[in-house]
């Protein structure tokens, strides 16, 4: 191997470092070198942007911002009717027994949960109840409670929180009943919930009196 200047080794030979001492050697490295051909572009992935954007990317984009993220949330957003503070929280759909819904108002059933909206705007409240719900029916919880509060300070006197919730709640398909709570558990700020039964452990409770 050729020596550089200094008495150094090239690190990388390349075609002009490498020397044939014969004829034969010389024509048996062209025959072998003879498919080879120069890369006349770097070996790197072009990824420059292109600067002008076709007619259907701009037609995506505009149909993307034309088209409003959609609201999954059906609890509604309108005016409701508006309730004070003294006013009592009391619904329950048809077929929940008179004797479950008298545990219920009477708050003898335990508390599993609980949400308080105090110091919530509406829509922010909108979005717990909903997810809150939800929840109770996904795991399991049957009674729990939601802290409205009473509205008492209000220059109106209308218990805002209140209102909606009492226009939320039957929307929600996870509820069964719910009525005002007990002084001891914050008596017209807060309502007691009953949730409904998800269908897994509905199928449990079929599974376990089926095997009986």
């Amino acid at each position: 191997m050729p020596v550089g200047p200094g008495g150094k080794v090239p690190l990388t030979p390349t075609l002009n470092h490498i020397i044939m001492t014969t004829k034969d050697e010389r024509l048996s490295f062209l025959e072998e070198m003879k498919d080879v051909r120069r890369i006349r572009k770097p070996n790197r992935a072009e990824v420059i942007t292109p600067r002008e954007l076709t007619p259907g990317h701009l037609e995506r984009q505009r149909s993307a911002v034309d088209q409003p993220v959609k609201d999954t949330n059906p609890l509604t957003s309108d005016m409701v009717e508006p309730l004070t503070a003294h006013d009592i929280l009391s619904w329950q759909r048809p077929g929940v027994q008179h004797g479950v819904f008298r545990k219920l108002r009477l708050g003898q059933y335990p508390i599993e949960a609980r949400l308080d909206l105090h110091r919530m705007t509406v829509e922010e409240a909108r979005r717990e109840v909903f997810g809150f719900v939800n929840d109770c029916v996904r795991y399991g919880l049957r009674s729990v409670i939601i802290l409205h509060g009473k509205g008492e300070r209000n220059p109106d006197g209308i218990a805002q929180l209140k209102s909606y919730l009492a226009r939320w709640l039957p929307e929600l398909d996870g509820v069964l009943a719910f009525h005002s709570a007990q002084k001891h558990h914050g008596g017209t700020g807060a309502v007691y919930v009953m949730v409904r039964k998800s269908e897994r452990d509905k199928q449990q409770n079929r599974e376990v009196h089926g095997s009986r």
